[in-house]
């Protein structure tokens, strides 16, 4: 099958009429999107959008050969304009089969928020999956985990949920090429839009773009081991649970514990917990060293290293000066330090692991501050050295250092 991208926006398009934004401000020209449409071998319309004929034009296609118009959106979706000669659009209910004459068939499926998905086989057995703006199965996918998807296209920035569950339910694959449609003006467009598709295993392409269904392309894996820092309220947990969102069975360790009686330590971790998808799972641990080097096992996301530090300088007694001048509390210190760096280095799972940098901040006023500073910059830099890639987020942007 041959997939021609008429549109790849959101149902307003990029830039949304009228919007002062910055991302709709540096939408203009070869970075505009109109609102999402796909045309399917040139017989199959997904979505009106308006000017379908003209976007068609300027992608090298035609619409004198549809056979079928699919509506996905809920209540019809953008405005439709259905140009002469184009068949009625359709919605088709959910589960009902629709094969075409040209050897097409597809399967409306359910989704858990308004609107209408659809699987469509092509006629030499190539599947893809189309899902609405803000849309995911209500369901397992159509055929269970037995094959994955060929291409799925979805809202990957708005429903990352979602493509996790497509992954636990085996209908996305090492294999499957996830293109990002939708795509609104919650993320500036270029390097920044890009970097966040990757984290999440998927692409986008520019309107006009003709892609071949079933074509082997190489899907980049996401990093193995991943440090984000970034100072107090830099936005480096949220940057790190972005980078998680899109797959299944997470395990989120807290190495903060619980603070009884600290009624502002517990909203943190509120507001923290309620973030995260509800399908992870949390452990309150600082014993991280068999976690990071399970095997076979799901991605692991560590907040964070300084907490982490804290309870390490805790058991080794390096806030005693008079211990700390001795030689012993370093030595305990440095032993704790060196295996959790060395099971970063075996680490066979996915990590995403946070910590604050410190070092660009205000000098500690106390001994004891001065050294925690001192030995976070020493375990940050060398997590770092055993990381494919570091990110340094300020003001809620994510800088990448390395990978």
């Amino acid at each position: 099958m041959e997939l021609t991208l008429l549109g790849t926006g959101a149902p307003a398009g990029l830039p949304r009429p009228g919007c002062p934004c910055a991302a709709c401000a540096t939408s203009a020209r070869a970075k505009a999107r109109a609102a999402t449409a796909l045309l399917v071998d040139g017989v199959l319309l997904l979505d009106l959008t308006p000017g379908p004929a003209l976007a068609a034009a300027r992608a090298g296609s035609s619409l004198h050969g549809v056979r079928q118009v699919l509506l996905s959106h809920p209540h019809g979706g953008p405005a439709p304009e259905v140009p002469a000669g184009l068949p009625v659009p359709v919605r088709v209910p959910d589960g009902r089969r629709l094969t075409l004459i040209s050897g097409h068939r597809v399967r409306a499926v359910a989704l858990d928020a308004p609107g209408t998905g659809y699987e469509i086989g092509g006629p030499d057995g190539e599947r893809l999956l189309y899902l609405p703006p803000g849309a995911g199965l209500a369901q397992e996918p159509p055929g269970g985990s037995r094959t994955p998807y060929a291409l799925v296209l979805m809202d990957v920035l708005g429903r990352p949920d979602a493509l996790a569950r497509l992954r636990a339910a085996g209908a996305v694959g090492p294999t499957t090429d996830v293109l990002a449609v939708h795509i609104d003006h919650d993320v500036p467009p270029g390097p920044e839009l890009h970097r966040r598709l990757a984290a999440a295993g998927a692409r986008t392409e520019p309107d006009g773009t003709t892609v071949v269904v079933g074509d082997y392309r190489a899907v980049p894996d996401p990093p193995r081991r991943t440090l984000v820092l970034g100072g107090a309220r830099s936005g480096k947990s949220a940057e790190a649970e972005r980078r998680l969102a899109a797959f299944p069975d997470v395990l989120y360790v807290a190495t903060g514990g619980t603070r009884d009686g600290d009624r502002e330590w517990a909203a943190r971790v509120a507001a923290h917990r309620e973030r995260r998808p509800p399908s992870w799972r949390t452990a309150e641990t600082c014993d991280l060293v068999p976690l990071l080097t399970a095997e076979d096992a799901p991605p692991v996301l560590v907040d964070c290293l300084a907490l982490w530090l804290t309870d390490a300088m805790d058991r080794a007694g390096a806030w005693d000066d008079d211990r700390w001048g001795g030689g012993e509390a370093p030595r305990a210190l440095a032993g704790r330090t060196g295996a959790l760096v060395s099971a970063f280095r075996a680490a066979s799972r996915t990590v995403v692991a946070v910590s604050n940098e410190v070092g660009s901040g205000v000098v500690p006023a106390t001994a004891a501050g001065r050294r925690f500073r001192d030995e976070l910059g020493r375990l940050n830099a060398a997590v770092a050295a055993e990381c494919e890639h570091v990110l340094l987020v300020t003001a809620g942007t994510a800088l990448p250092l390395r990978g």
